[in-house]
């Protein structure tokens, strides 16, 4: 059994102990949550507290392997200035997409009301400053004191005008850094790997709590939660037909063929890497000659993932919503250019490490409180294949638009156009 499967099965079994204890024996609840609290909020804390670090050293060594890669040749730099473009549109989609889809299908109010009071250590989430007041919070007077106090935003401008300026000196001392970085970034991922670990003991204690204080409504609610930010990915998945047909110049017949293999392959595995080959067929069915697509499907692969900004978004917009935090569109705004820059570190990142690294910043900077997120990770095994799915549909469809308008010098001057 993997790990993701053996947390989906403790957060299974800790909600049904949970509610059979408060159905069957009521008086088993308090002493109960009195032992599984503590449990389960220790856990929490050894999660968020590899956050800060591991956002930091994704975002340094992120930028300095976009920029290498940017230096491998014209199709490269091409290749990461679409993918930026295509994941600011995938962070806008679901700041556009999420709220109508909470307002066409709401979350129940008694679930959500039942499932706020049994998450425990969540603070109420602060009123969103003046217009004025957070943009001159922006930049920050004290890297160590944003850190601190989860000031993510400021943390990330901080730490992106760091990365770029590391690019800007001399070989010796960008190698230096860059390899300082790369090591705080490995030591964090085996220290998350640690906490992730012990995660069937953390999430089952944090879903036993949640299960004798919510009752059976917190499966439905977390059934809600998966098929709504499913959806959101479902549908930026489905926009990579019109790139390729569109953009690529190919039938949608054509396409979909193409790309049938490697979707399979994806819903089977979960993972972009795995993918590849059947990725690299798809592509030379499409007419994309492998020097193209030998540049641009693995870049994609480690650089790009396109349904990461509208997921990650649209769970922290979830959790928002849950503990009724308004979102003006400023805030959603910030929560797009956040999702776009975080999902640039965490794109070569496991599904449950990238989860936590990713949504992290966003929650924070929109007002979403962080600790639901523990219970949440649980159930990403489901999500998840609906980010690999749209990853790879997206992978195919951006390195068949790349060839079509105009590899760079990979490409060759007679390969034909399909204009079917």
């Amino acid at each position: 059994m993997s790990q993701a499967s053996r947390i989906l099965l403790s957060l299974v079994l800790g909600l049904a102990i949970g509610v059979v204890l408060a159905a069957r024996v009521p008086v088993a609840v308090e002493p109960t949550i009195a032992v599984a609290g503590p449990v389960g909020t220790a856990w929490l804390n050894a999660l968020q507290m590899t956050i800060i670090p591991l956002v930091v050293s994704l975002l340094v060594t992120g930028v300095a392997a976009t920029a290498e890669a940017a230096q491998a040749g014209r199709l490269a730099a091409r290749a990461i200035a679409l993918y930026v473009g295509f994941l600011a549109f995938s962070a806008t989609l679901a700041a556009v997409l999420t709220p109508l889809f909470l307002d066409l299908v709401p979350l129940p109010a008694a679930s959500a009301a039942s499932l706020r009071a049994a998450l425990t250590g969540v603070e109420q989430p602060a009123a969103a400053p003046a217009l004025g007041a957070f943009i001159a919070g922006v930049v920050p007077t004290n890297i160590v004191k944003a850190a601190v106090d989860n000031a993510f935003l400021s943390l990330i401008i901080f730490t992106l005008v760091f990365a770029f300026a590391i690019m800007r000196i001399n070989r010796e001392g960008r190698s230096l850094l860059v390899a300082f970085f790369t090591a705080l970034r490995d030591t964090m991922l085996v220290v998350i790997d640690w906490v992730l670990w012990i995660a069937p003991l953390g999430v089952f204690a944090l879903a036993l709590v949640v299960g004798a204080k919510a009752g059976g409504g917190a499966f439905g609610a977390l059934v809600h939660y998966m098929l709504t930010v499913s959806a959101v990915g479902f549908v930026m998945s489905l926009f990579a037909y019109p790139v390729a047909v569109i953009g690529g110049r190919v039938s949608l017949a054509r396409y979909a063929r193409a790309v049938l293999p490697s979707q399979a392959v994806a819903i089977s595995t979960q993972s972009s890497i795995g993918s590849l080959p059947a990725m690299l067929e798809g592509a030379r069915e499409l007419g994309v000659p492998v020097t193209t697509a030998g540049v641009t499907l693995p870049l994609a692969v480690a650089l790009f993932r396109a349904t990461g900004p509208a997921m990650n978004l649209a769970v922290a917009i979830y959790v928002a919503h849950w503990f009724g935090v308004t979102l003006s569109p400023v805030v959603l705004a910030i929560g797009v250019v956040v999702a776009t820059l975080t999902s640039l570190g965490s794109v070569s990142l496991p599904g449950t490490i990238s989860f936590v690294s990713a949504i992290a910043p966003i929650a924070s900077v929109i007002g979403a409180p962080l600790a639901p997120l523990g219970l949440l990770v649980a159930v990403e095994t489901v999500p998840d294949i609906m980010r690999t799915l749209g990853n790879v549909m997206w992978d195919v469809a951006t390195t068949t638009l790349l060839h079509r308008r105009g590899g760079g010098e990979a490409l060759s001057a007679q390969e034909p156009i399909d204009d079917a």
